[in-house]
């Protein structure tokens, strides 16, 4: 009788395990949110940097949270939405704080007031153009049923609908850690970084295929080379995180823009029945 009562509760148990991952999600988004404020405060670049990174960790346990769920069967309506809660804080709102306050509010004065005056005004308008479209992007996946992007991909094979919201701020955090969080200054390099930060905005809500990444097993019956992939990924990460951190968000953000200008060439060059 005790062994009876004590399996549901080691069930119930496990419905927690997913909604503690996505809770260290959400407490990396507000962390980073208090670095950036603390680094446009003190003009710290540590702690833009220590920003940046508590972005990329949200990105990490955003996707254990979901493989979690799936592998013990855990998934569940309550869990759904509050992961999508904590994507909006994490990959929306912090992300476009950290945007603003690194990219745009940390400008030297120049010779050139009013425009600079203009460029911080519309810095602050991309920004919140970023995270309303992370937040679209959310509410569109939410919605969906097997989506079909408008450059559908090989058969058989599960793609994105527009770059995930966690790729997008991914993207931007990965720029902030490359440049060990010293803020742009300069006017041009800003309306640079407003263009990226406009980018990720439009590939959010864009209907262009994204790879998933949902063909990787990591359940493989081969747990030695798995074991030795992870070990090597590690390592490279630990000595060359900055460039590698770069690199990974950089070519999967174009990888998207690739797939449809390949896609439109192909359809282009196809000849059409008389």
């Amino acid at each position: 009788m005790e062994s009876q009562i004590e399996r549901p509760l080691a069930r119930r148990g496990m419905y927690i395990l997913p909604s503690l991952f996505t809770a260290g999600n959400m407490a990396m988004g507000f962390y980073a949110m208090l670095e950036a404020i603390r680094g446009a405060a003190l003009s710290s670049n540590e702690a833009f940097d220590r920003a940046a990174i508590a972005i990329v960790l949200a990105v990490v346990s955003d996707g254990l949270d979901g493989r979690i769920a799936r592998m013990t069967n855990t998934a569940s309506a309550f869990g759904k939405e509050l992961d999508s809660l904590a994507d909006v804080v994490s990959f929306g709102v912090a992300p476009a704080l950290l945007a603003y306050l690194w990219g745009v509010r940390m400008l030297v004065p120049s010779n050139y007031p009013l425009i600079q005056e203009r460029v911080a005004h519309f810095g602050a308008v991309i920004c919140f153009v970023f995270l309303i479209c992370g937040a679209c992007r959310l509410a569109r996946f939410n919605i969906s049923v097997n989506p079909v992007p408008r450059n559908p991909g090989r058969p058989g094979r599960k793609y994105f609908v527009g770059m995930p919201i966690p790729a997008g701020a991914g993207a931007l955090a990965s720029v902030i850690h490359l440049y060990q969080g010293s803020p742009v200054h300069d006017l041009w390099a800003c309306l640079l970084w407003l263009s990226l930060v406009a980018t990720a905005g439009f590939l959010m809500v864009s209907s262009w295929r994204f790879w998933s990444g949902k063909e990787l097993d990591l359940s493989s019956r081969q747990p030695g080379r798995t074991l030795v992939v992870l070990v090597c990924l590690g390592a490279v990460l630990f000595e060359w995180h900055r460039w590698v951190l770069f690199g990974l968000s950089m070519i999967y953000v174009v990888s998207g823009v690739v797939a449809r200008i390949a896609y439109s060439s192909g359809k282009r060059s196809t000849p059409t029945a008389a």
